[in-house]
């Protein structure tokens, strides 16, 4: 992706290795400053998987992956360094393909920098397959909802949700975007509406609570990423999906979900089987460090909800776009 650092544009991605360090965007400081964390502790990268400098189930992946390498470069037990990565974040099903595809490539003996590099430019070149086949979805002059982050940051570069949109804008057509706020973390307001402003590409954020109100009044496709997919097509994503897509079968409105095959864990038969991740309360009873609600009540604060695989219109894949019964197919 294009940013300006500097006073300069330059084109680089979420997260990189460079001269033996994990390099990444952390996304806890935007859209006010764009600032890049350095290590070579696969404990602190690990650390700041958990702690949402990166997040994004592609992009949490790849850092994965990164950590892995650092683990193998320190010596550390690839199964312990292992245990220890995917308890970042339980959700998140990259983050387990990607640990699993590393602990592969360094019992096989290959190295460990190589083979993160390698995984990074993979899930990078399925998200761009991805932008390929989900933009004809999108039509001139058309409305498009999204929810969460699923750009560039979550995936490393070009996204998941965002890569047809972005494939759609190079080839000339011009559409609006409605970004859901994506409370309590604000990942669409902060996230999204920066990519989206990068890009070019026109957009509003509005209001979790408003998308019934404009999914009445035209929007003619939404499209959101994903965390994990059971192989019925049940997803876990950000919490407040699961209301889009009721709404937008209300409304007749086609729902797309993006994602790269390391995404689907089809062991996993519904969404019963997807652990949810709860994080902490003050996430949602305090912005800027002030608490905003009374003392003496509390929140309930999962991360994700489970959309079940019936109010999905179809998978956009790096391999093409799947209805929900024709999942199976992917794994051919």
């Amino acid at each position: 992706m294009k940013v300006e650092m500097h006073g300069a544009v330059r084109d680089i991605r979420a997260a990189w290795f460079e001269d033996g360090e994990l390099k990444l965007i952390d996304q806890r400081r935007l859209p006010h400053s764009l600032e890049i964390v350095s290590t070579t502790d696969w404990r602190l990268a690990t650390t700041l998987i958990r702690d949402m400098a990166v997040r994004g189930a592609p992009a949490i992946g790849i850092v994965a992956a990164y950590a892995m390498a650092l683990a193998a470069r320190s010596g550390a037990d690839i199964a312990e360094a292992a245990a220890f990565v995917k308890g970042a974040r339980p959700t998140a099903y990259d983050l387990f393909y990607a640990v699993d595809s590393m602990v592969a490539a360094i019992s096989a003996g290959e190295d460990p920098a190589a083979a993160a590099d390698a995984y990074a430019e993979t899930i990078i070149g399925k998200c761009s397959q991805i932008g390929r086949f989900g933009a004809p979805l999108i039509k001139d002059g058309m409305k498009v909802m999204t929810h969460c982050n699923a750009g560039a940051l979550a995936t490393g570069d070009w996204g998941t949700a965002l890569a047809p949109m972005r494939v759609a804008k190079n080839e000339g057509r011009r559409f609006f975007v409605y970004v859901s706020e994506t409370r309590p973390r604000l990942q669409g307001m902060q996230l999204t509406a920066w990519e989206l402003l990068q890009e070019g590409i026109d957009h509003a954020i509005i209001p979790d609570g408003a998308s019934a109100r404009y999914l009445a009044d035209g929007v003619g496709l939404v499209i959101t990423g994903a965390d994990r997919i059971a192989a019925n097509g049940d997803f876990a994503n950000k919490i407040g999906t699961f209301d889009k897509a009721v709404l937008a079968r209300h409304f007749g409105v086609p729902f797309y979900v993006a994602a790269p095959i390391s995404t689907f864990d089809f062991n996993a038969p519904d969404g019963r089987a997807i652990p949810i991740e709860h994080r902490a309360e003050e996430e949602v009873l305090c912005m800027a460090g002030m608490r905003l609600a009374p003392e003496g009540s509390h929140a309930l604060n999962p991360s994700f909800d489970v959309t079940p695989g019936d109010l999905v219109t179809g998978f956009i894949t790096e391999k093409g776009v799947f209805a929900p019964h024709d999942l199976d197919k992917m794994q051919s």
